[in-house]
Formats: structure tokens, C-alpha cells, sequence
């Protein structure tokens, strides 16, 4: 039987080295993420992070002071009568989490979106206070 192995990048690729750091010996990843892009559109941020697989119940979002924490899982499905018939299985179960600081985002105004594998969040940013001049009179 052939063993089925993913693809693995034969040179060095500079921009990618740092992804080695969280690999284990066997080139697993050793904490499970999901990549996400980050858009300024002016008044707001949009944060795209790519889930697919997940129901939209699988996803959480938590506030926590100024951290913005989600949260997806997966749950495994039980069924005993294929257990023994995979011959290799690379899909995982478990949970993923990433946090952000959002110092700078209006937490009340943050919309979620989740639609084709893709979790849309609307971060808008807080006002910028302009700073009062006051100048003094000297005696």
C-alpha cells in the first residue's frame, strides 16, 4: 500500500521559516490555528477568518476587556461502525482559538458575519478625542 502524504515545500522559503517554529519533530503543527486578513476601511476594520467546516454554532466570540477571543470547535462525530474502515485520517477534531486586542475598536459596534467558511467581523474603530487647548494667563 502507498502511504498518501500532503505536499511539503522542498527549498528554504524565507517568508515561511518562522512557520517552522510552531511545528513539532514530525512537522505537525503543534497548535492548531486558522489564518485571518484584516482590512482599514476608514472609519472600520474588517477582520476575515477563514473556518471552513464550521456551523456557525461551533463559532463563539468573547470580550473581555480590550480582548476580542474566538473560538471554534469541532466536535468528532461517533460512529462505531466506521471506525475501524479509515485507513488514514488527516481531518482533526478539537477546538481553535485566537485572541486580538481591540484597544482601539468600539467593542459595542462589532458585528459578526458568518457565511462559505469566512467569519466577516466589523470592528469599528472609537472616536478620536481631539485634545482641549486651554492657555493660561500669566499673573
Amino acid at each position: 500500500m502507498y502511504a498518501i502524504t500532503p505536499f511539503e515545500r522542498n527549498t528554504f522559503d524565507l517568508f515561511n521559516a518562522f512557520n517552522d517554529f510552531d511545528k513539532d519533530f514530525f512537522g505537525r503543527y503543534t497548535t492548531p490555528r486558522f489564518k485571518t486578513d484584516l482590512r482599514d476601511e476608514g472609519d472600520k476594520y474588517v477582520m476575515e477568518a477563514e473556518l471552513p467546516g464550521f456551523d456557525k454554532e461551533d463559532i463563539t466570540l468573547d470580550i473581555t476587556g480590550d480582548t476580542l477571543c474566538l473560538t471554534a470547535q469541532h466536535k468528532e462525530e461517533k460512529k462505531e461502525e466506521n471506525k475501524d474502515k479509515y485507513i488514514y485520517r488527516e481531518r482533526s477534531y478539537g477546538s481553535y482559538q485566537r485572541s486580538f486586542d481591540i484597544s482601539g475598536i468600539d467593542a459595542q459596534g462589532i458585528a459578526a458575519e458568518y457565511k462559505n467558511g469566512i467569519l466577516y467581523l466589523d470592528l469599528p474603530k472609537k472616536e478620536a478625542h481631539q485634545l482641549e487647548t486651554k492657555r493660561l494667563e500669566i499673573k
